[in-house]
């Protein structure tokens, strides 16, 4: 091998190394600079801004999806009265009642964690969680033919009330119909 190809090899390698250890150097920081403390990292007022945002996102997103369920499955046809005895599509009915109201409670539960990360939020939905933990067994009581007027009425209500409490928090709920896969969990 001719000796300016050895140079140009090791001259070559040279600046690769430094351009490396430069841009390895210029990536750290002190910890004062970096935002982290004892080395540590702490949430920039950005990082809590972006989580609370999407706290609020994420709440609309579930409770949306517990509302359209309850409207569609649960309340709809309770009102059109497929779930009395001997009516038209009943048993489908009451299938697909049943998951919606497991579904409902499911987004629900998923929505009120949400709420958490964000302080308006979970101020305005914290009441509501006991009324939320009432619905835990309808999901089984609509399936089985077993819910009143009284139950869907229930249902309704605390859908209603998760609404206001997203609404006096600047977050709008907007019912949003799952598909029947996402019910079964599919």
């Amino acid at each position: 091998m001719p000796p300016f190809v050895r140079a140009r090899r090791a001259l070559v390698a040279v600046l690769l190394s430094g351009t490396l250890l430069a841009t390895t150097a210029a990536c750290g920081g002190d910890d004062k600079q970096s935002g982290t403390a004892n080395g540590q990292a702490t949430p920039s007022v950005s990082a809590t801004a972006e989580r609370q945002k999407l706290a609020k996102t994420r709440f609309v997103a579930n409770a949306g999806l517990a509302a359209g369920a309850t409207y569609q499955w649960i309340v709809k046809p309770y009102r059109a009265g497929t779930f009395k005895k001997g009516a038209d599509g009943r048993t489908v009915a009451l299938v697909k009642a049943g998951l919606a109201g497991a579904f409902a409670y499911n987004r629900l539960k998923a929505a009120v964690n949400n709420a958490k990360g964000d302080p308006l939020l979970s101020k305005a939905v914290a009441p509501l969680s006991a009324g939320i933990d009432s619905l835990k067994d309808m999901g089984t009581k609509l399936r089985k033919g077993e819910a009143t007027s009284g139950d869907v009425g229930a249902f309704e209500k605390v859908i209603n009330s998760v609404k206001d409490a997203g609404r006096s928090a600047g977050a709008e709920v907007v019912d949003k119909v799952p598909s029947t896969s996402q019910l079964s969990g599919g």
